[in-house]
């Protein structure tokens, strides 16, 4: 920058050629140059305010911007973070149809280590092995010691335990919040829900994750802020569960199964009021699955509705449905039983050898005779018979709300002959579960009409497709109440509920190089209450039961799954509201004149 001198000599010396006074000029020199340094600081301060009122705006504009993002967006509820990823830590609960829990969230503490930030790691590690003894003392040694910076000890803690760790003093110890899954009920209900994990996990808060049943099926759903803590409403009754499992229980000691199963479903809706599979499990100490032996043989196994069964004689009840919705016959039809009787070269025989000789369509179902509904499903026919069974959602996994249904797939016969219409006709070369069972019966039950088994609580009659007529699926009805009454359920009645049903026992398949065991069975009877105007269905089922109060060993169903149904039935339907009636007679056909 080249500054002008305030004495220019060539100035200097005219003016005192000129007689003038030189301090003139230096001072109107030196008045340009405070002039000049004044404009060049005005303008560098109204430049800095324009930057800065700049500035101001931008900001302004910014957070105007975000209000009305805002002001414009869904509201949210805020989550737990912690470092990284966000992490949900709030799940809804899970209740029964009367708003009773069955899952809910309860908060509790972690442990983790900071090793290098402690002071006596020896200490430490012997106090939290004394606390935790399934904790290894000289594994958290070597990890105290080690080079470790983090270290979980334990992802859940009680109040108690919090206390003891916290009374060691040890500030290398540190405790983070975080919700856990809790099931009051402890392994009532077990298969039903599942069970649940931690998924990603933070110091300050952990994301709880269903691992089975409906806890998985409605993972997102339970765990979606949207919900508002509303809470997921099943269809079980937790009192009926209750008795229900109870009743299994012991009558699996006493029939010496060594499994059992039963569903108790409304006929009208296809709501699941009660089922159960036992050997159960705690979902709140959920057990490891088995890597080794039949997974059938895991208390995590649901028998109800991943258990694929021939269910023998119940099957019954359908092949003489079918023929009397086709036509075919009606329920006083006479069909002769009487051997010999073979299909595809197969010999087809009675229990026990039995001959019952001529026997209408309703003295077959009474009778379980083999060679009776062997020859109703002939007359159906392979094709008529796949279709209708098919119809009742006998050939896909239950549409049940647990991941474990899809597990439940029939297995049905690779070429559908004449052979595998008769015998699929009394319960055998199909396999399905009890809860497919109790579908079927549940179409017989609400006059024909197809309803799907569902967990969720229905605000009314859910019913599908019409597969038999009013009129037919009474007639059925009837069936079902004389096997009770007169025929091989004798020991399922229960005074005041008028209960009827059909009774399927089964030879077990072997495992391995096929065949059946000669001495192990499926026992099961599905029934429907009351017979005259049915509410409930209810399917129960051992696995290879023996009752032995008699000289020798029986496993029929009318022996083992009968008797425990019955004292099923007496315990539940005063739960479920039914009150003791007496049973409508049939009216005599009388014709009232005048004169």
């Amino acid at each position: 920058m080249i500054r002008t001198p305030l004495r220019p000599l060539a100035r200097i010396l005219e003016a005192r050629r000129n007689g003038e006074n030189p301090d003139a000029i230096e001072r109107e020199n030196l008045r340009i140059r405070h002039e000049q340094m004044r404009d060049r600081a005005r303008m560098r301060a109204e430049g800095r305010l324009l930057v800065m009122g700049m500035l101001f705006f931008c900001a302004f504009a910014v957070v105007g911007l975000r209000m009305g993002m805002l002001a414009a967006s869904e509201p949210q509820e805020p989550r737990a973070q912690a470092a990284g990823a966000s992490i949900v830590a709030q799940r809804a609960d899970i209740v029964d149809r009367r708003g009773r829990i069955l899952a809910t969230n309860m908060e509790t503490h972690s442990l983790y280590a900071h090793p290098q930030q402690m002071i006596e790691p020896e200490r430490a590690a012997a106090a939290l092995a004394a606390i935790f003894p399934d904790l290894d003392e000289e594994k958290l040694l070597k990890d105290f010691t080690g080079k470790r910076k983090f270290l979980w000890v334990r992802k859940k803690l009680s109040p108690e335990q919090k206390q003891l760790v916290h009374d060691i003093g040890e500030p290398g110890l540190l405790f983070g919040p975080r919700e856990m899954r809790l099931y009051p009920n402890g392994s009532l209900a077990a298969h039903v829900l599942g069970g649940s994990s931690f998924g990603r996990e933070g110091v300050h808060s952990a994301e709880v994750i269903g691992t089975a049943g409906i806890e998985r099926f409605f993972d997102e759903e339970l765990r979606n802020p949207a919900r508002e803590g509303a809470p997921l409403e099943l269809s079980l009754d937790l009192t009926v569960q209750a008795a229900t499992e109870r009743v299994l229980l012991g009558g699996m000691k006493l029939m010496n199964a060594k499994g059992a199963a039963a569903g108790l479903m409304d006929v009208h809706t296809g709501e699941v009021i009660s089922i159960a599979s036992l050997p159960d499990f705690d979902p709140n100490d959920r057990p490891r699955a088995p890597t080794q032996g039949s997974p059938s043989d895991s208390p995590l196994f649901n028998r109800a509705v991943q258990g694929v069964y021939e269910l023998g004689s119940t099957f019954k009840i359908f092949a003489a449905a079918q023929a009397m919705e086709l036509g075919l016959v009606h329920a006083n039809t006479v069909i002769d039983t009487s051997p010999p009787f073979s299909v595809g070269g197969h010999r087809i025989g009675e229990f026990n050898g039995k001959n019952y000789k001529d026997q209408t369509v309703e003295g077959i179902i009474v009778h379980s005779s083999n060679r009776g509904t062997g020859k109703l499903a002939l007359a159906i026919g392979p094709t008529r018979q796949q279709a209708f069974l098919k119809s009742l959602g006998f050939f896909e996994p239950t549409p049940f709300e647990i991941v474990e249904a899809k597990g439940g797939a029939p297995l049905l016969p690779s070429k559908w002959t004449d052979l595998s219409t008769v015998t699929i006709s009394y319960g055998h070369g199909i396999s399905t579960s009890p809860l497919h069972l109790a579908a079927g019966y549940a179409a017989i039950a609400n006059g024909g009409r197809v309803v799907k088994p569902t967990l969720l609580k229905q605000r009314g009659p859910q019913l599908g497709d019409r597969v038999l007529s009013e009129a037919n699926a009474a007639a059925a009805r009837l069936m079902l109440r004389k096997v009770v009454t007169e025929g091989t359920a004798s020991f399922g009645e229960v005074p005041g509920y008028h209960v009827g049903g059909k009774t399927g026992t089964a030879d077990k398949p072997k495992e391995r190089g096929g065949g059946y065991y000669s001495d192990k069975v499926i026992a099961t009877f599905a029934t429907i209450f009351p017979a005259h105007d049915p509410k409930y269905t209810l399917i129960v089922t051992l696995d290879e039961p023996v009752e032995t109060s008699g000289s020798k060993p029986r496993r029929t169903a009318g022996w083992t799954a009968v008797p425990v149904a019955a004292e099923m039935i007496g315990r539940i339907a005063p739960l479920l509201g039914l009150r003791p009636e007496v049973e409508p007679g049939q009216v005599a056909g009388i014709v009232l004149t005048g004169n």
